[in-house]
């Protein structure tokens, strides 16, 4: 049997200082990740003896705004920017909304566009606006694997758009998107370039220069950083409307005291996770795979999500036909955590928006199951989460007469 690459970080410590049940295996990284120890570690001065306000003069003060210019030259050096290009916000939502709200407000141009399987943080505003009348918009298809046809994209731009918003990777489904490959058309006609990279900073190679985006979008507790933290990237000389006005923090165009301990936290966070980046993308990339195939090797029928290379190396979005997932995973719920490709609404369950625009057929989506693993899952979890799910969803499939062997 083949070998996986070890871990780097110890799980024990992780479960003992944030309190996991050590019964439950955490699958759902996508999620949210845990607050890694040495961020923890990092933030906890900024909630206690070094409380300052960055706008302070005094000692407290200037310790606080050292505090924060120092992790915006972290998150720069891990995406590729230079510090002044980095705003912190409260999270990855804010970021994509000021980014799609601002530019747009500062722009001429009335058309946008995206694809199909974006993020609601993406989508929903755009969407309001289009409501309004403020923009015509351009919801992209993508192909039955997730992802975008570049090609296709070229094709929808036109001199009135303004801005083109497509994500480096799916929360869902792990598909990666040719990104770079609109860098180019998008600067021929002057339109501007977003891209939410919440999913794929610290697990994927993530560089602003190579991506050739013009704004990107980074959520502090999708990488080990505490949730209320993140930020967005600017490339100098974009213009973009204030998103809150008030007091003139970071230059002006987001107002409200700074959020010390957790912007500390985020810096720290991103300099983690480029640190040992490819070992640790192997490592994650190989756990996945091996998850992958006990599920299938266990349940034949079993469907896979998602492009084959070109997708995260920690996602496995996966369907058991026959079986709804959310029955599955509360029965598991205990155990196991891991999230379900459909939401129960009342006594419907709805597929995810992700897999209606793959062209999922909705009983195997109803059956679909995310696993996210992380820094700290361990092949013995892995392991251990495949036998627990096989059990209850071959005891499921049974009793309502759903096929497991492929016929």
């Amino acid at each position: 049997m083949r070998r996986l690459p070890r871990r780097r970080s110890s799980t024990a410590t992780w479960r003992k200082l944030i309190d996991v049940p050590t019964r439950l295996i955490y699958l759902d990284c996508n999620a949210t990740t845990p607050v890694d120890p040495r961020v923890r570690a990092a933030m906890l001065p900024f909630l206690s003896t070094s409380f300052g306000n960055p706008s302070s003069g005094h000692a407290l003060g200037r310790a606080a705004r050292s505090a924060v210019e120092n992790a915006r030259e972290q998150v720069a050096r891990a995406i590729g920017a230079h510090p002044d290009e980095i705003y912190f916000t409260s999270g990855g939502t804010e970021a994509d909304n000021w980014a799609i709200r601002g530019l747009l407000a500062a722009r001429s141009e009335s058309h946008a566009v995206t694809t199909a399987v974006e993020h609601p943080a993406v989508l929903e505003p755009l969407r309001e606006l289009e409501q309004a009348g403020r923009v015509r918009l351009t919801v992209l298809p993508v192909d039955g694997e997730g992802r975008l046809s570049a090609a296709e994209a070229g094709r929808a731009l036109m001199p009135e758009t303004a801005l083109v918003s497509v994500m480096v990777a799916n929360n869902e489904v792990g598909t990666l998107q040719p990104v770079a490959e609109l860098a180019a058309p998008c600067r021929r006609i002057g339109a501007l370039l977003h891209s939410d990279a919440a999913q794929a900073v610290g697990k994927i190679l993530v560089d602003v220069r190579r991506l050739g985006v013009d704004l990107l979008t980074i959520a502090g507790h999708k990488l080990y950083a505490p949730k209320g933290v993140g930020a967005l990237f600017v490339r100098r000389g974009v213009a973009l409307a204030p998103l809150l006005r008030g007091a003139g923090h970071e230059r002006g165009l987001r107002a409200g005291t700074e959020n010390v301990a957790g912007i500390v936290g985020l810096g720290l966070a991103c300099e983690l996770a480029v640190t040992g980046f490819a070992e640790e993308a192997a490592r994650l990339g190989a756990l996945r795979n091996r998850l992958e195939d006990l599920l299938a090797d266990g349940f034949p029928t079993l469907v896979l999500h998602g492009h084959r290379v070109l997708r995260l190396p920690n996602t496995a979005s996966v369907a058991f036909p026959g079986i709804e997932a959310t029955a599955l995973l509360d029965r598991l719920a205990e155990r196991l955590g891991a999230s379900a490709g459909a939401a129960c609404h009342g006594h419907t369950v709805h597929p995810s928006h992700v897999l209606a625009a793959m062209g999922v057929d909705p009983e195997i989506a109803r059956g679909t199951v995310r696993f996210s693993l992380g820094r700290f899952t361990t092949e013995r979890e892995v392991v251990r989460a495949a036998a627990m799910v096989l059990t209850e969803a071959r005891r499921m499939a049974r009793a309502q007469g759903a096929p497991v062997r492929r016929r």
